[in-house]
């Protein structure tokens, strides 16, 4: 969400920006904002002036009683009455003001880095940089199911019969496999500073409203029947959440973080729920990173992060590659964003195993999330998030480029203490 001066000030600029996210629909909302909230600001004013006018009337009321002009001071009590009146009428208009800017603010995108190329949607995001040789082998890479059904690790049927399409269960060595990555991705990620945490599963509507826009959260979120608790669809939520209305000393920042937890998401307006696969389903796991950091330091954070993921799967052999998302494919509280793609041998392409995001102060002005300085007086953080690994789609980039001919998957020396040793898997 913009400040509100900022928005009052640069009206245009908000509008080019906008326009930029190819948004025009929500181009109204910034003239509508301002008419607001000047009429918001008359308001305001007419408040203070009838408290204090209030409040030096009554002062006059015992003083009138007191020497005996009681017809004035009738009056004054008339006046009295007739201010909180107006008063009690303009502080409904101001909550009723107050409440539709905040609502227009909520959907009013974050201004965008000027890095940020300019694009309509994901099919104009821009690679920037390859880390890994992608290599296709001499052998026919079977589909990531059929790999697993054949190291007997996955049932698809019985989760159908449970659930629904878009759940799975993992067994035997592929169970253990999904489970030794995230280990291996709590470890390194501890090992490069991080903190780490488990994080509450659910979270409230106002944590919610606070890290993610409504659109967002209407095609993802699963709301708890009959309470205000919503299922995380990524840690991310209740890890800047644990910040919301609190005010950090400089010297306790930067706040790295890197936690684990179950996600659910019903991807509606999603490109579809896989009726066999685990690429797009309801429920996954993954390890997550987390910064509150100053404003400054927030671009280089942004570059830690993204070389985070990167490293994590090149100790996996997995080659990866990382795309800059263009200006229509960011989400509205973005300022920046980098898809790290892991390379697929049988597709013969790249696709998403995670996304590192900038947000600016946006998510820190929703929650409240501010930094004491004796220099600056208090002032908003920065926020930023970034998958490490999300199993079990990252199972997929790992199995096909660990595939050997005869069908068995090598396990790289990073993964092999936490298989209790086993450097192969064999069906």
């Amino acid at each position: 969400m913009l400040d509100i001066k900022f928005l009052r000030a640069n009206p245009d600029l908000v509008k080019e920006n906008i326009k930029k996210k190819f948004q025009d629909e929500k181009l109204h909302l910034v003239d509508e904002v301002v008419e607001l909230d000047e009429e918001c600001r008359q308001v305001r004013t007419r408040c203070e002036y009838l408290r204090s006018q209030r409040n030096t009337i009554s002062k006059q009321i015992g003083g009138l009683m007191a020497k005996g002009q009681k017809e004035e001071a009738e009056e004054a009590k008339k006046q009295v009455a007739s201010m909180a009146q107006e008063l009690t009428e303009l502080e409904t208009r101001l909550d009723e003001l107050t409440g539709k800017i905040r609502e227009r603010m909520l959907v009013i995108p974050n201004i965008i880095d000027p890095s940020v190329p300019i694009g309509k949607d994901d099919s104009e995001n821009v690679e920037r940089e390859r880390f890994g040789e992608p290599v296709v082998p001499p052998f026919e890479v079977p589909y990531h199911v059929d790999i697993m059904e054949r190291l007997n690790g996955i049932d698809l049927d019985s989760a159908r019969r449970t659930s629904g399409n878009g759940f799975y269960y993992l067994k035997a060595d592929i169970a253990r496999l999904h489970s030794a990555i995230l280990s291996y991705a709590r470890d390194f990620m501890i090992d490069r500073g991080f903190t780490y945490y488990i994080p509450p599963f659910m979270i409230r509507s106002s944590v919610v409203t606070g890290v993610m826009s409504f659109a967002e959260m209407e095609n993802m979120m699963y709301k708890i029947e009959g309470e205000d608790l919503y299922l995380i669809g990524t840690s991310e939520h209740s890890m800047i959440g644990k910040f919301i209305d609190t005010i950090l000393d400089e010297d306790q920042l930067p706040q790295a973080l890197t936690s684990y937890s179950p996600c659910f998401r019903k991807e509606v307006g999603a490109h579809g729920i896989e009726e066999r696969g685990v690429y797009r389903i309801h429920q996954f796991e993954k390890q997550e990173m987390v910064v509150v950091c100053k404003p400054e330091e927030s671009p280089m954070w942004f570059d830690k992060l993204w070389h985070n993921t990167v490293d994590f799967f090149r100790t996996l052999d997995i080659p990866v590659r990382t795309l800059e998302c263009c200006s229509g494919d960011l989400a509205d509280l973005k300022v920046k964003s980098l898809d790290v793609e892991a390379w697929s041998p049988r597709q013969k392409k790249y696709f998403e195993v995670g996304s590192c995001s900038n947000l600016g102060d946006a998510q820190a002005r929703r929650l409240g999330i501010r930094i004491r300085s004796k220099e600056k007086g208090n002032y908003l953080a920065h926020t930023l998030n970034n998958t490490v690994v999300a199993p079990p789609r990252m199972l997929i980039a790992f199995l096909e480029n660990n595939l050997r001919d005869d069908g068995s998957v090598a396990i790289p020396e990073a993964l092999r203490m936490y298989m209790g040793g086993k450097s192969e898997i064999r069906p």
